[in-house]
């Protein structure tokens, strides 16, 4: 199966960023992760990070054209406002997992609101990385419903 994994602003600072709330591994580690789960699941995964809407929109989009069968998100802050990448899921029929690392219901009012999730077929949050593997393992099983 082949699958995207795509990281939103800030999620490549890792490590570095509030600690407290994103723990101290860093975005290495969180690549290692997904790419044994690669190997665990014998699956193509691709990560794909950028701190630019436009850029995540554009890898979106060609996800359309490359043979993508699922798409792990973590929206980072864009999460809360960007229509623009909720259009941009909406406009792909593969499962989608939305990732968030930390409790956003436990959070800024504004961390509880997502545009994105309404178009995604699970979200996951609270979970630390291994939220991701926990998505990884959903997308695989929807897409596996579906007959992909």
């Amino acid at each position: 199966m082949k699958i995207l994994v795509i990281n939103g602003p800030n999620i490549n600072f890792l490590g570095i960023r509030e600690k407290s709330i994103y723990g101290s591994e860093n975005y290495d580690t969180l690549l290692q992760m997904i790419a044994d789960k690669g190997q665990e699941t014998e699956s193509i995964i691709e990560v794909f990070q950028s701190n630019h809407e436009g850029a995540i929109i554009d890898r979106i989009q060609d996800s359309y054209f490359d043979g993508t069968e699922a798409i792990v998100i973590n929206p980072g802050a864009y999460t809360h406002y960007s229509y623009a990448i909720r259009d941009a899921l909406a406009s792909i029929h593969v499962p989608k997992i939305e990732i968030h690392i930390s409790d956003i219901t436990q959070r800024e009012e504004f961390r509880k609101i997502s545009v994105t999730a309404p178009v995604c077929d699970k979200q996951i949050y609270g979970q630390g990385l291994k939220g991701y593997l926990m998505a990884i393992d959903s997308a695989i099983e929807i897409a596996q419903e579906r007959g992909k």
